[in-house]
């Protein structure tokens, strides 16, 4: 009996393996189904500059993956944005699950809806912490609005409101070029831009399961943006009228140069590096149309491109 039982331990562990070992791929396999069916939309919640347009909030875009959302700039208006999103059918921008953003550079019309971000999703019952992650000087940024916005939260913490003690903090972090944030549904990178006189500004990279979206912020002609879409299913880019701009002062001129990219430099950029889906915003089209923006685009780049719109979905 004894030598009947010697391998029989042997067997009994082979066979525990090859359960462990069955069960491993199937849970990968149940992993890249619940993936492949995770579809990724861009939904922009701000098209605008500081130009107070009715029609154009101050730039924000939201990257959806399946019920996430991860928000890249905070314009003004960008709250009740992506509520309107909301009510046409995007669940990720639902108030309580607007928890991760992502700040380009510091100017005012990228972060002026940044205490709405912080609180007025709180307010409406969001548990999370906001993660916020940006360029030198965004936790910095976060710790003042917080100190000023301070008398407000103690009253809604112990006065007769019903808030939680959790959805009003900040996680914020200032980060340099590089993967900066990752979870199971997207990684996020990123990448240096010039954009005039700031020492970091940043465009972003978001690699999900179905998609590759670049996002440029603001930026002056690049070839970075190249380097990062290359084939990429969506190039959000923001641009200026080259026809307009013919008719600006020196001074205008030379601003605008160093801070921005023009309509035929971001279609030699896109001709080169072949995004999918090139979508424009933060459009300055000053005495021109969006038309002629889009036409000077595609005087150099024979791809698909769009004039990027509020609460648009690409």
């Amino acid at each position: 009996m004894l030598h009947l039982k010697i391998p029989l331990v042997p067997a009994l562990m082979r066979m525990r393996l090859l359960c462990l070992s069955l069960t491993v791929l199937l849970a990968i396999q149940v992993v890249a189904q619940d993936s492949a069916h995770i579809e990724t939309k861009v939904v922009i919640l701000g098209s605008g500059t500081p130009n107070p347009m009715p029609d154009r909030q101050g730039p924000s875009v939201a990257v959806v993956v399946g019920e996430t959302s991860y928000i890249v700039d905070a314009g003004p208006g960008l709250v009740r944005q992506a509520q309107a999103a909301y009510e046409q059918g995007i669940e990720g921008l639902h108030m309580t699950k607007l928890s991760k953003a992502f700040i380009t550079h510091l100017h005012s019309d990228h972060t002026a809806g940044l205490p709405d971000l912080m609180l007025s999703p709180w307010v409406l019952e969001r548990t999370d912490p906001l993660e916020l992650i940006g360029p030198e000087g965004t936790s910095e940024m976060a710790e003042h609005l917080l100190k000023a916005y301070e008398r407000d939260i103690q009253i809604r913490l112990y006065g007769l409101e019903p808030a939680n003690n959790t959805g009003w903090r900040v996680n914020a972090r200032d980060v340099s070029a590089g993967v900066v944030y990752e979870d199971s549904l997207v990684t996020v990178e990123a990448f240096n831009v010039p954009h005039g006189s700031w020492p970091v500004a940043f465009g972003f990279k978001f690699t999900t399961p179905d998609k590759v979206i670049v996002i440029s912020g603001d930026t002056a002609e690049s070839d970075i943006i190249e380097q990062m879409c290359q084939q990429c299913d969506v190039l959000l880019h923001e641009a200026y009228s080259d026809s307009a701009w013919e008719r600006r002062t020196p001074f205008w001129q030379n601003y605008h140069a160093q801070f921005h990219t023009s309509a035929k430099q971001l279609g030699r950029i896109a001709q080169r590096a072949q995004p999918k889906l090139l979508v424009l915003y933060h459009q300055l089209e000053w005495s021109s149309t969006l038309d002629t923006l889009l036409e000077e685009v595609q005087s150099e780049f024979d791809g698909q491109v769009v004039n990027g719109v509020d609460l648009g979905v690409y």
